[in-house]
This record gives C-alpha cells, sequence and structure tokens, in this order.
C-alpha cells in the first residue's frame, strides 16, 4: 500500500459544511473518501473490515480521519474499540478541544495523531499522508520503463545503475511514477511534497523537472510538459 495515489479515507464527522469541504479537498488529492456522519457508523465501518479478514484484519482504510465529537458514540470509543478488535489502521483525531487532557487521552485510547479546528486543509493533507507511509509495509517499488523507485532503500534505479537524487527530485519523480501516464499539474506536485515545507514554487518544481529529465536518461520513460495543464510521465514506445 506505499504508494500515495488512490489512497481509502475514512471520513467520520458530523457538520454537514465541514465533511463536504474535506470531501472535496481530499478528492482533488486523488483520495478514495468514504463519509460517515456518527460513531456508531464508523465503528460499524471497521467491523465489517474486521470480520472480512479473519482474526487479524487488514486496514481496508489507509487512514481514518475521525471527529471525537460525535453522534451515538464518540471518536474516543471509535478508536477503543478499532484497538480492541485488533485492528492497526492509522487514526488522525479532528477535535474542536484545545485542552491537553483530550489531546493525551486520544492518543494514549490509540489514536495515531490529531489536529484541533480550525487546521489548514493543506496540513490535513500532509498529514493523512505522512500516517499512510509511516503504516505502509517496507516494500513498495514502483517501477516504469527500465525506472525503478524503492520506497524501502530510498533508492532509484536505471536497470541496475543507482540515480543519484535529491530529497525534493526524490519526491517529483515519485509523486509522477505514481500518477505514470496521467497530467499532474505543478499545483498538485507542489501539495504533494508540502510536508517539506512552504517554500516550494511552481518556478522550483520546473527546475526539478528539468534536472530530472537529464537524470533519467537511458530510463526508457520520458517527462512531458503538456502547456497549460503540467507534467505526464510516460514510457517511450
Amino acid at each position: 500500500m506505499g504508494l500515495q495515489i488512490g489512497l481509502h479515507i475514512l471520513l467520520v464527522e458530523d457538520d454537514a459544511v465541514l465533511a463536504d469541504g474535506l470531501l472535496r479537498a481530499l478528492h482533488a488529492q486523488d483520495m478514495t473518501v468514504q463519509l460517515v456522519r456518527d460513531g456508531l457508523a464508523a465503528d460499524a465501518a471497521l467491523q465489517r473490515i474486521a470480520s472480512a479478514s479473519g482474526s487479524a484484519p487488514s486496514p481496508v482504510f489507509d487512514v481514518v480521519v475521525l471527529d471525537i465529537g460525535l453522534p451515538g458514540i464518540d471518536g474516543f470509543e471509535v478508536v477503543r474499540r478499532l484497538r480492541a478488535r485488533g485492528g492497526a489502521t492509522p487514526v488522525l483525531l479532528l477535535t474542536a478541544r484545545d485542552a491537553v487532557e483530550d489531546r493525551v487521552r486520544g492518543l494514549e485510547t490509540g489514536a495515531d495523531d490529531y489536529l484541533v479546528k480550525p487546521f489548514a486543509t493543506a496540513e490535513l493533507v500532509a498529514r493523512i499522508r505522512a500516517l499512510a507511509r509511516r503504516h505502509a509495509p517496507l516494500s513498495s517499488v514502483l517501477t516504469l520503463g527500465r525506472l525503478s523507485l524503492d520506497s524501502a532503500t530510498r533508492r532509484a534505479r536505471i536497470g541496475e545503475g543507482v540515480i543519484d537524487l535529491s530529497v525534493r527530485e526524490w519526491g517529483v519523480l515519485e509523486y509522477l511514477l505514481q500518477h505514470a501516464g496521467r497530467v499532474v499539474s505543478k499545483q498538485q506536485i507542489i501539495d504533494a511534497i508540502l510536508p517539506w515545507g512552504d517554500d516550494v514554487t511552481p518556478n522550483a518544481v520546473e527546475v526539478y523537472v528539468s534536472r530530472l529529465r537529464l537524470k533519467l536518461d537511458g530510463a526508457d520513460v520520458a517527462i512531458r510538459t503538456i502547456r497549460g495543464f503540467g507534467y505526464l510521465l510516460e514510457a517511450l514506445a
């Protein structure tokens, strides 16, 4: 599962306006989102995963984004029941409560991270991706043509040869490879590498792409510029 494209999110939020905004924001990041609006519905969705997976449930959802204040049962109880069943799906709590006791209780119950409302959508996306990466299996290799990226070893190769990439070059190439055959915008690339900071500009993305084109010589792939839209990584015929 270690890919950032196609992340499957369980969003548990009873505020209709906030839920709608989060749905649109996560869909824009190529995430599949199942929305439920109360704690009992969230618990039922997570129980279905467990019953379908046997005694050691594997997470069908990559991340659960869970409000604490919910009808039915609250977010704390949803997390407690999930962990009691042996579920390991990472949980990001959303809360309007800024008391230290609530944060501590959430983490001690089994949540992996939390955000206090109001929050920036970009930060939510970055935290979701970070949780998905942290809980992904160690082996995750992306390939196209003679190019391969191994996120476990952080090695990029053309055939048997290793390519020397900076951290940001790696991030741009990884995102392009995850979306191979699809056009991605500069802004989508910036959002994907947001955890490095907010100093990434469209001009910087152009520089990274230019460097990658030179380094990918012999990989039988090409990064094409689609004017007015963005970039397309594809295998050469």
